[in-house]
């Protein structure tokens, strides 16, 4: 029986179209050492190291979260590797001295198994916070520096490595950033594991937010990691989390982490990013400054919209409406369990007789109930591409933004809208949503936007007019 190992792809990532990489070819330096790179190194690799047609890298800031004990300094290792080899002038930095030390030790045992010698091929500076590593015959050094706000002023490099992301400062950044700017083809490469509550660093998480998001630019991102709290015991999310699992380390060992501290655990082993803190897409300020004290006068012909939830545990049913004042109305009219079945969509909606229906959802979902409106002919029904969603999400935002959305400031619904963030769909820099908050239904600002989108885009019916 082949034993189980833990996922080789991210759970969550953003990955720039690309055709060329050298990623396997780095993989293949790095296997020459005697060492065996696994498939979701190569895989990360393959990602982080692809370039476009003009040879520039096609992410110049990659960044990548992973458990503990995975191997993730592994990659770092393969990527410098390749670099030394190649010409490239690296800095690597980490929060301590310790870690950076450890990286030279890493890299130098990497350098002779491939063969090289120190003295004829390559130097070396033993120097403990100063280590160097410089190859003789050919261009290419990588130095190894504690992080500080003044380090690297001064120095250019093509590739900065960030190790220990999670602890990487603004004032750091400040002082970092600038020097890969003078190179032809620059990277910056983020290392590290989720923040933890005594964490310094703030940088890695903006980064990631910016990421998961859709609005970073020229950025990849990969992480295997939890969506909220899980329960320490539950090996499906041990195997979803730690790819390495199976392979570099047991499920006994895993059980022997467990403590009192479930958060610890979660963030450490499991890879949960904390979200006490992030700011939704829309504030309640934002969204109850639109909320109507009395219904206005409505202009045209109901429009519906229903949103099922990623896991197909929950469905909302939403409508929008344009009116006198040339706004459009938006209101969510209930959100049920999928156990509940569709009747109660199929019963409202031949009711209320909507003009056009939207409906998405995944696993099924929309088909099965599509096909069941059909039975019963409710016509006007529309399965969205993902593109259309991304344009209506956008459009959503910038029309509320503008002021002409209205709503009669439904509790549900200001909880759902007010305590969401961005979360990439697409490969094009599109946004979806995601709760910030345990218990909040996403779905709710879902369905409304796509209501609100199918509405403001289809044209009024005009009566024709006959003349004599």
């Amino acid at each position: 029986m082949t034993e189980r190992k833990g996922r080789q792809t991210p759970t969550q990532s953003l990955v720039l179209p690309y055709e060329n990489t050298y990623g396997m070819e780095a993989a293949r330096i790095y296997n020459s050492t005697g060492r065996e790179a696994q498939e979701w190194q190569e895989l990360l690799l393959c990602d982080m190291m692809a370039y476009n047609e003009e040879g520039l890298w096609t992410h110049t800031k990659y960044g990548y979260s992973v458990p503990r004990r995975n191997g993730k300094n592994e990659v770092v290792a393969m990527r410098e590797l390749y670099g030394i080899m190649h010409g490239e002038n690296i800095l690597h930095t980490a929060h301590r001295t310790p870690t950076s030390h450890s990286a030279w030790e890493r890299l130098c045992i990497l350098l002779s198994k491939t063969g090289l010698k120190e003295g004829e091929d390559y130097k070396t500076l033993k120097q403990f916070g100063l280590e160097q590593i410089t190859m003789l015959k050919q261009e290419g050094r990588v130095n190894f520096r504690t992080r500080s706000s003044k380090g690297g002023l001064g120095e250019g490099y093509d590739l900065l490595i960030i190790d220990e992301a999670q602890e990487y400062t603004d004032d750091q950044e400040s002082a970092l950033k600038y020097i890969v700017t003078s190179s032809k083809n620059p990277q910056t490469v983020f290392c590290g594991t989720p923040p933890t509550p005594v964490s310094s660093g703030t940088v890695f998480q903006k980064m990631r937010e910016s990421a998961v998001s859709g609005r970073a630019q020229n950025t990849g991102w990969a992480e295997w990691s939890v969506p909220e709290m899980t329960e320490p015991t539950d090996k499906e999310a041990w195997y979803q989390t730690n790819p390495s699992l199976g392979t570099v380390f047991t499920e006994r060992s895993v059980a022997d982490e467990i403590g009192p501290d479930e958060t610890d655990f979660n963030i450490q082993r499991l890879g949960l990013w904390l979200r006490y803190n992030l700011k939704s897409a829309i504030t309640e300020k934002e969204w109850t400054a639109l909320a109507v004290n009395t219904l206005p006068k409505f202009t045209g012909d109901i429009y519906a919209a229903v949103k099922f939830s990623h896991d197909s545990s929950s469905v909302t049913l939403s409508v929008a409406v344009k009116t006198a004042g040339r706004k459009v109305f938006v209101e969510a009219v209930d959100c049920r369990s999928t156990r509940d079945g569709n009747q109660w969509l199929v019963n409202y909606l031949r009711d209320m007789r909507p003009r056009k229906i939207i409906v998405d959802g995944a696993n099924g979902a929309q088909q099965i109930l599509a096909a069941e409106l059909k039975e019963n002919r409710i016509r006007g029904v529309i399965l969205p591409t993902v593109r259309e969603v991304i344009v209506a999400n956008s459009l959503f935002e910038q029309c509320l933004f503008e002021g002409s959305i209205c709503h009669n400031n439904q509790e549900s619904l200001k909880q759902s809208v007010a305590n969401c963030e961005h979360r990439a769909i697409g490969s094009s820099g599109g946004f979806g949503y995601r709760s910030i908050k345990d218990r909040v239904d996403v779905t709710l600002i879902e369905s409304v936007a796509l209501a609100f989108w199918v509405c403001h885009e289809d044209k009024t019916r005009r009566k024709q007019k006959v003349s004599c």
